[in-house]
């Protein structure tokens, strides 16, 4: 798959035969192979990769498969001889431990509600990106082995034996699906696509089949601390380097403590925003923000990343990562932490912290030492995102802010899946950016909040090697981004997940690249009016405030 421009990408993608376009499949969806090139596939994991991850799950061996060295592209994945048996039993445990899976497996009646929903079919046109026709690989599985119907009629039933076919097929599009979850609103049944893409990918996983851009972050995080493997002397360093740019645009000096036991909260973030653009302004954000308040807090060099890509492998991986954040909390005896903006960190805490790790009973109910305000939505989970916690600081009217530092700025939002859909946070950032910007412009109802679109690179695929299937599955946000750009000449998307400063970065460079990505911090940084602060003449990006530069 070559690395077309976008105009030539946005034509291939209106014009090529597809069932977006109307063009009628030649076979019947069983009988269309699936067929790897490169440019259309994640990289396998790496043997040691899966040795170590396989060792740090010890109390639960073969979640991993057997490490070994394979090539997606040949037609021998050097499985285990009774793959088929495993993939059958694991089925067979996840029905009898998930009476949802159950359900989503028996109750769809095919009615299609949920085809265009998905932006990898709108961007690929490829029936089996329809959720109805990616849940079906499954379900033609399900139907083959644990139902009456599909044992005698087979075929007609809608089954079909498992077979290398199908395990290829598997591969191929559980790793064409971002657990956006953006179908299962539209589902009359609310069918969650996205639990069955995770279904699929733990029983890939049983027999060795990962992918290496998931495998390595989640690898690093558990012997680290955080996805890209930091050394602590090198986090501390790095916010250290980004405390020296914001003394050069304000004047102050801020000092932030590592690792400090008393404090009263722990503040945890991506990684991704001490290290690499555009994360680093919106830690210049998280830093200038709590200094302005005076808030006694500190950073950890061991629970250094708040995301978790054991939601993109299986239960125990996340499990596992999430307990770290507050093993820490607990070893240096904060009250209650704090979290960066970050998607699916926000979306396992959410979701899945009560009944994995939670309740987190030794650390006390979020109470904000600014506003007194009490954080009951995090009475079990103790911990609350920042954007959650910014935006109950401006409505108690405790920040000074000039919004006008961000004049330069036309700005829209994109409401991460994980945080709107999953987290149910619609109205906070919004907020947010009433304060701290003059110029803010939605996009589409219909793309936004409930229904917003994704990414387009979440759940581990915002890797190179399927840059235009990134490109195409992302196009139906760049087109919502690109419309307020033509009708409003926004310059600026705003968003509250480091995954989507990474992907969107590259998304709308690509499509729209007269706009930038943000983080809402980053807004926040740059609209603060410190105390004892020197005239300001350029934003945490070092741009002038007069104007934007191209």
């Amino acid at each position: 798959m070559a690395n077309l421009k976008a105009d030539e990408l946005g034509v291939k993608v209106a014009s090529d035969p597809s069932l977006t376009t109307g063009a009628v499949p030649a076979k019947d969806w069983m009988d269309t192979p699936a067929v790897f090139e490169p440019g259309n596939y994640c990289y396998q994991g790496k043997s040691e990769k899966v040795e170590y991850i396989s060792d740090a799950l010890k109390n639960n061996p073969g979640l991993f498969g057997e490490p070994r060295d394979w090539d997606i592209e040949s037609e021998d994945w050097k499985l285990p001889e009774n793959w088929k048996e495993i993939i059958i039993n694991g089925i067979k445990e996840r029905l009898d431990k998930f009476r949802s899976f159950k359900i989503f497996m028996d109750c769809c009646v095919r009615c299609g509600a949920c085809a265009d929903k998905c932006h990898f079919f709108l961007g690929t046109g490829d029936p089996k990106n329809m959720p109805v026709l990616r849940a079906e690989l499954m379900r033609s599985i399900y139907r083959n082995e644990f139902t009456k119907a599909g044992k005698i009629l087979g075929r007609l039933a809608g089954a079909r034996e498992m077979t290398f076919a199908v395990l290829k097929e598997w591969f191929m599009y559980f790793y064409q699906c971002t657990e956006c979850r953006r179908c299962s609103v539209f589902c009359p049944y609310g069918i969650d696509t996205a639990e069955i893409t995770m279904m699929g990918r733990e029983l890939l996983h049983l027999v060795g089949v990962n992918t290496n851009w998931i495998l390595e972050p989640a690898s690093n995080s558990n012997r680290t601390g955080n996805h890209m493997g930091l050394q602590p002397h090198t986090l501390k360093e790095n916010v250290e380097y980004l405390c020296d740019d914001i003394e050069e645009i304000t004047g102050i000096r801020i000092t932030p403590t590592w690792n400090r036991k008393g404090a009263e909260v722990l503040f945890i973030t991506p990684s991704a925003d001490v290290f690499a653009e555009p994360g680093i302004y919106t830690a210049m954000g998280y830093l200038l923000l709590f200094e302005h308040i005076g808030l006694d807090y500190t950073w950890s060099t061991y629970a250094s990343e708040g995301g978790n890509f054991g939601l993109f492998t299986n239960n125990e991986l996340m499990k596992k990562l999430n307990a770290k954040m507050y093993a820490e909390a607990k070893r240096l005896g904060v009250k209650w932490i704090i979290g960066g903006e970050c998607g699916h960190m926000w979306r396992v805490l959410h979701q899945y912290m009560d009944t994995m790790n939670g309740p987190a009973d030794f650390l006390e109910v979020p109470k904000s030492p600014i506003t007194g305000t009490v954080f009951e939505n995090a009475a079990t989970t103790k911990m609350v995102h920042i954007s959650e916690f910014t935006a109950d600081l401006i409505k108690h009217g405790k920040l000074k802010l000039d919004p006008s530092r961000n004049d330069h700025r036309k700005v829209t939002f994109h409401d991460s899946c994980n945080t709107s859909r999953a987290m149910g946070m619609l109205e906070e950032p919004r907020e947010i950016l009433k304060a701290v910007v003059n110029n803010f412009q939605e996009m589409p109802e219909n793309t936004i909040r409930e229904t917003t679109f994704c990414c387009g690179s979440g759940t581990g695929l915002n890797t190179g090697e399927i840059m235009d299937l990134r490109m195409r599955a992302g196009l139906p946000r760049a087109n919502a981004v690109q419309y307020v750009h033509e009708k409003n000449d926004v310059n600026t998307l705003g968003c509250v997940c480091a995954i989507d400063r990474a992907t969107l970065s590259a998304l709308i460079d690509y499509w729209v690249p007269e706009v930038q990505v943000c983080g809402l911090s980053e807004l926040v940084g740059n609209a603060l009016v410190m105390d004892g602060e020197k005239e300001k003449e350029t934003g945490l990006r070092f741009e002038a405030l007069e104007g934007m530069e191209g």
